[in-house]
């Protein structure tokens, strides 16, 4: 279903025509630092209510910064358009309060159909409005190109009786067509000293790279929404371009200089000692945060959202654990030997040789260490808060929207009917909000870390050379 060469070469003509004459580096746009008591907004479509990469990005702040309380809110809405969400702006954007608002929409925008220059004509027209009303607000924008629209993969499920898009048309450039829109978005935020983050590109390097191996492998198993590794794909690359000032979890790092033992860390280390006859070390360690754990599957629920390849998957093609979240241990001195390495009196592992333990030993994700049992807990929680308060607030969102369109032709008492039902989904709404509170709070509570006893056991010793 590849487009032919023919067919695009006027529409890229046509793009070019709509590209702005210049194209600036942004200005200090790797900002995205929230601090204590700052709120992000995650604006977007369906893609964004199935608050996947929303939640992943949250666990990673959660877990990261347990000393800083960060509010989050999910402002996406199944099938909307950017002139929808400008609709909803000051009810579901402006009235959080935000510092950060990102920005993911596009799909629905293209409309599924060929490039057309007039469909991008309104969809640069309200991007363009969209980002002018959050910088009216005075938070920063940070714009997400679209996700791809998997052409191989609907061809795959179109076999399929069950596909809920089974009859829905879909144009054979459709992914062609949201590069183009990608192409402009980031043209358009370097104008504003925006950042923007490529999803488009990294999902599609990823599949096809995977496919060289696995021809039907997919991150997004309905063709148009990622699951849960595409979603963590899409948290690594929001993440990962901005560098965030505590790019690792930590190091402890333990050395000895004579008969004398020193330790240092991020964190806080104390009763650093020898065991019983030197065989091996102990020590406590508090942490300044937690590894980033996500659970494998996105909600505890039945979605109506496709899934196949689980979270873990996004993790490795991404190797997230090690390029934002190494939690190292690194001693040296110990006598030769093999080591185990005991946690809270939990062994969390084979012993490993001396030498590895001095080179180091990455911890990060390691199942069996308490820090990562922890985060797990963290990240458990917050997909509870987000299948019990989240995502049936944006379920709210979704029917208001239906409901204000009905208005556009109502009269009279039918009206006033759909006002009055308006009325008492804005109730629901801040119901929810108050639950969600509540879960951030616990939450908060549950991600600080504690101190932990870490002791390395001397197994197996080995002789010194004659």
């Amino acid at each position: 279903m590849n487009p032919p060469l023919k067919s695009i070469i006027p529409i890229c003509a046509l793009l070019l025509s709509t590209l702005p004459a210049r194209s600036q580096a942004p200005k200090n746009a790797a900002s995205f630092t929230p601090q204590d008591g700052d709120t992000i907004v995650f604006l977007g479509d369906s893609i964004t209510h199935q608050c996947m990469y929303t939640q992943y990005v949250e666990d990673f702040f959660l877990t990261r910064y347990p000393d800083r309380t960060i509010h989050f809110h999910n402002a996406g809405v199944s099938g909307d358009k950017a002139a929808d969400a400008k609709r909803r702006f000051e009810d579901d954007v402006a009235a959080r309060h935000p510092k950060f608002v990102t920005v993911l929409l596009g799909m629905n925008d293209g409309q599924y159909k060929d490039f057309n220059p007039e469909i991008l004509a309104t969809y640069q027209q309200d991007m363009t409005s969209l980002l002018d009303n959050v910088q009216s607000i005075g938070a920063r924008a940070i714009v997400m190109t679209p996700t791809p629209f998997d052409h191989h993969q609907l061809e795959v499920r179109l076999n399929d009786p069950t596909f809920r898009f089974k009859d829905r048309p879909f144009s054979s450039q459709y992914n062609s067509v949201l590069g183009f829109f990608s192409g402009w978005l980031r043209e358009t935020a370097g104008q504003r000293s925006l950042p923007c983050v490529d999803q488009w590109g990294p999902l599609n390097d990823m599949m096809f790279t995977e496919r060289r191996s696995n021809p039907d492998f997919t991150l997004i198993p309905d063709a148009i929404h990622p699951g849960e590794a595409g979603q963590f794909i899409m948290a690594f690359n929001l993440l990962s371009q901005f560098n965030p000032d505590r790019k690792s979890v930590g190091s402890i790092t333990v050395a000895k200089s004579g008969d004398k033992w020193t330790a240092t860390s991020a964190g806080k280390v104390t009763e650093l000692k020898e065991l019983a006859d030197g065989k091996g070390l102990s020590f406590k360690h508090l942490a300044t945060a937690l590894p980033w754990v996500v659970p494998d599957a996105g909600s505890g629920d039945s979605l109506k959202w496709e899934s196949t390849q689980p979270a873990a998957t996004g993790k490795s093609l991404t190797h997230a654990g090690h390029r934002l979240g190494s939690e190292v241990l690194k001693v040296s001195g110990l006598a030769p030997g093999q080591y185990e390495i005991v946690i809270d009196g939990k062994t969390i592992g084979k012993p490993v040789p001396h030498t590895t333990l001095a080179a180091k030993i990455e911890l990060q994700d390691n199942p069996a260490t308490p820090e990562y049992a922890q985060a797990m807990e963290v990240a458990l929680l917050n997909r509870e808060r987000n299948d019990k308060a989240v995502r049936p607030l944006r379920d709210t969102w979704s029917k208001i929207k239906g409901m204000r369109n009905q208005l556009n032709t109502a009269k009279g008492d039918e009206r006033a009917r759909i006002e009055k039902e308006i009325a008492a989904k804005i109730a629901g709404v801040n119901e929810l909000l108050t639950l969600g509170a509540d879960y951030e709070a616990k939450l908060h509570t549950l991600a600080q870390p504690v101190t932990r006893t870490y002791e390395l056991r001397l197994t197996q010793p080995i002789a010194a050379k004659k």
